[in-house]
């Protein structure tokens, strides 16, 4: 059983996809526009190969450069959970960066550290970014072990200009300590402590980190990189009050809380949110090819698909779907299950990010600042 738990931790299933059925198209259409998937490899500091995707419009904008978001995947994800984000960010003109980090998905690397080592990651990516010269702003969304990777990194680099933290939990142990009894997990009171001691010792010598390293309230006061916390009520994974811990720590920030539990679809609402986040805090150009008909960018005509692509697939590429992260058991930022009767057309319409503000925010002719914006969202004074 502790053997068990050990894996649960820094063994959890790992998603094994076909990047050419599960991401974006090589070259796809939204709103009239073509957006490109560019496939990448980089090399973290262990010498692990990291698979990467990033979304971008073909051809770029000359003379123009671009934000970016970096997705952060949970602890059973992969580039694939970016799918949905590069659907909401890619018509403001913010591209979008995905990877599967060390130990997860088709990346090198045996085992997941909930963050630690994802942390070096994560720097390899944001170290290839600021080499490229059409990237401007760089911004982070990590859901889950994606949210705590970002926090962790974000306290060494404050350029960052704003980060998305999807369910972060505060620290490991205590989280340890809590799966123990929400999973029932069968050991006498008095030895949990030193069953999670051992825990410790075997993680650190697999893994190599430590788990009593991994606390994001160390980091949180100490990082002043304007963040959006998100965080499910029903969540039994990593409870509400981890989000609380952090966020009653951290300066410039803002809380969302929603209905689901941790691998539930986020709602509308939360979606919004994010966009104008992102929107205030990465500043991407408007461009001539701007677009404020937001049906056309999810209108599956102008969606780009292989002929024998059917709609059950699409919905999985849409939400990230993958058949090896949904135990139960799992942090994995998809949905466990998938509606295998709605119709293309009404998912596409549902996951449209900012459905009732996208005439603010992507407006061609308004040129609308992000003061009028933020009168949207209250933040802290």
């Amino acid at each position: 059983m502790i053997d068990q738990f050990i894996n649960f931790v820094i063994r959890p299933p790992r998603a094994d996809y076909n990047p050419d059925q599960y991401l974006w198209e090589k070259e796809f259409t939204l709103s009239g526009r073509t957006y490109k998937r560019q496939d990448l490899e980089l090399s973290n500091a262990r010498g692990h190969t990291l698979r990467c995707s990033h979304y971008l419009p073909s051809p770029l904008p000359q003379d123009t450069l671009l934000p970016c978001v970096i997705y952060c995947h949970g602890n059973s994800g992969c580039r694939a959970d970016a799918n949905e984000a590069a659907v909401i960010l890619l018509p403001s003109n913010i591209t979008v960066f995905a990877l599967d980090f060390s130990g997860s998905g088709l990346s090198d690397g045996d085992y997941v550290s909930l963050g630690w080592h994802e942390r070096d990651d994560l720097k390899v990516v944001v170290s290839y970014l600021r080499s490229n010269k059409q990237i401007s702003r760089i911004g982070l969304w990590g859901r889950s072990m994606g949210a705590v990777t970002s926090l962790l990194y974000g306290a060494e680099d404050p350029s960052i200009a704003g980060m998305v933290l999807d369910s972060a939990f505060a620290n490991l142990f205590d989280l340890m300590m809590e799966l123990v009894d929400v999973y029932k997990i069968r050991l006498p009171k008095f030895t949990v402590k030193m069953a999670v001691q051992y825990m410790r010792r075997v993680i650190q010598k697999k893994a190599k980190f430590d788990i009593m390293d991994l606390n994001c309230l160390k980091v949180a006061p100490k990082t002043f990189i304007p963040a959006l916390f998100g965080h499910a009520s029903e969540d039994k994974f990593i409870q509400p009050h981890h989000a609380d811990l952090i966020f009653k720590s951290y300066a410039v920030k803002n809380m969302i809380k929603f209905d689901g539990d941790h691998n539930s679809s986020r709602p509308q609402f939360y979606y919004d949110s994010v966009s104008i986040f992102f929107f205030n805090v990465l500043h991407p150009p408007q461009t001539s090819t701007s677009s404020n008909k937001l049906e056309k960018y999810y209108d599956l005509g102008d969606l780009k698909v292989s002929a024998g692509m059917d709609e059950i697939l699409l919905y999985e590429i849409i939400t990230g779907q993958r058949s090896a992260c949904t135990d139960a058991a799992s942090s994995s930022s998809v949905p466990p299950s998938i509606p295998t009767k709605k119709p293309v057309s009404k998912l596409l319409d549902e996951i449209a990010p900012f459905a009732n503000i996208v005439d603010s925010v992507v407006n061609e002719n308004a040129g609308l600042c992000s003061d009028e914006l933020s009168r949207k969202v209250k933040w802290p004074e």
